[in-house]
Order: structure tokens, then sequence, then C-alpha cells
């Protein structure tokens, strides 16, 4: 583990060194507030939570996230210094869960950069904090999943611009996978086993559970699952790009 961690402080020092980190924090951030107090109608609600908060993460990680990870491998092959990071004495899985956790660590900053939000809903009422707690633990294990999934379509491609684009449209299936209009389409033909199944994939389905105060064990193994998965999935397309 000693080169994951060297990988992680390796790329969390990148962020910081361009102004990258400072923008997609800022702009998070103004993104956040934006929807919680005016689209989201937070005082209008009459109520002391932060519903109106995490209702939006998933639409604002949609495309914030992907912006974030489409440069994890895209951005090293562009350059070619994907070679000089293959020569060094590090396996391949440990540059792909360095570079993936340094990501997330830099996105739960920014999550936990929301602080005063949560201050504020103290101040005005009684909120439910253990929901509250519940819900930033859902958020950045929705993040994770996107991250995982943008580092494995960035691992595909040297452009960042298709990367970002791949994992856009990779992100947007799997969050209407729990949709109406999604189930719709398969009840008519497929399987009932099929049906749940696609369902169960959703990325909102889980989080939405999450952000109502109940921590399952399904919900979180759901996302660790996933994570693992397209984590896999690049350290998979790497080594094929390495033998060839």
């Amino acid at each position: 583990m000693r080169n994951v961690g060297l990988i992680l402080r390796r790329e969390l020092a990148s962020y910081f060194a361009t102004p990258l980190a400072y923008v997609f924090i800022l702009i998070f951030l103004v993104l956040a507030n934006a929807f919680t107090f005016y689209l989201g109608g937070f005082y209008q609600r009459g109520q002391a939570d932060l519903q109106p908060f995490f209702a939006f993460h998933p639409w604002l990680y949609l495309f914030l996230i992907p912006a974030l990870s489409m440069r994890l491998w895209a951005e090293e092959r562009g350059s070619g210094s994907i070679e000089l990071l293959m020569t060094l004495p590090i396996r391949t899985w440990e540059a792909v869960l360095g570079k993936f956790l340094a990501a997330w660590l830099f996105t739960a900053l920014a999550l936990a950069l929301t602080f005063p939000i949560w201050i504020t809903v103290n101040y005005l009422g009684s909120p439910d904090n253990g929901v509250i707690v519940a819900s930033y633990l859902g958020s950045l294990l929705l993040a994770g999943g996107f991250l995982a999934v943008g580092s494995c379509m960035s691992a595909l491609t040297r452009s960042q611009v298709v990367a970002f684009i791949l994992a856009v449209v990779a992100c947007f299936v799997l969050l209407l996978a729990g949709y109406p209009l999604v189930i719709n389409a398969f009840q008519g033909w497929a399987p009932h086993a099929l049906v749940e199944t696609v369902a169960s994939l959703s990325f909102l389905t889980h989080f939405q559970s999450i952000t109502r105060g109940v921590l399952q064990a399904r919900d979180v193994l759901y996302f660790a699952m996933l994570i693992a998965f397209f984590l896999f999935t690049t350290a998979v397309a790497l080594d094929l790009r390495k033998a060839e």
C-alpha cells in the first residue's frame, strides 16, 4: 500500500498545482448553494432539513465529476507520461487505486466545504442531524461511483473530451436505470428478474435510500461493488493498452 500512498499524494498535489482544484471547488459550492436556496425552495418549504441540498447532488455530479475524472488517464496517455508511470516499480492496480483515492479525497474536501449550509439549517431549526450525516455519506459514495466510472472511461481514450462525454453518458444511464421510463421499456418483454436487476443498478435508488436516513448494508455494498468493478475494469484496460 506504500505505492498507493505515494501515487495518492502525487496526484492530490497536482490538483492544487493548477487552477483546476480551485475552479472545481468554487463551481461546486456556487451551484450547490444556488440549487439549494433558489431552485430547491429552501426557505419556502418551511422545514429545517437539507433535502433540497442533497436532491441535486446526482445532477451536479453528472457533469462535475466527469470533468474531474477525464484527466485521470486520458491526460497521462495524451502527454505520454503514462509510459514513464508504468515503468516505475508499481503495479497497475496500485496506480489505479492511488489516482482514484486522490480524486475521491479531493471531492470529499469540496463536499466538506459545504458545512456552512449544515450550520445554517441548525441555526434556523432543529434538523435530524443523523439523517444529514447519512446523506453526506451517501453523497460521498455516489461521488465515488461516478469517479470510478469516469476513471474507466478515461482509461479507454487519449482524449479528455471523449473521456468526459463517455463518462457523462455512462453515469446518466446508471442514474436513470431505476426510473419508470427505463423500467417500463423492459417490463413489456423482459423477465421480472431482469427488470429487478436493471432497477437495482440505479445510482438514484440507492442514494435516495441513504438520504432518507436509512443506512442499509445493501446500499453501501452496491457502491463498494460498483467502484471495485470499474476500478478493476480500468486496470484491465490499462494492461491491455500496455501490452499493445
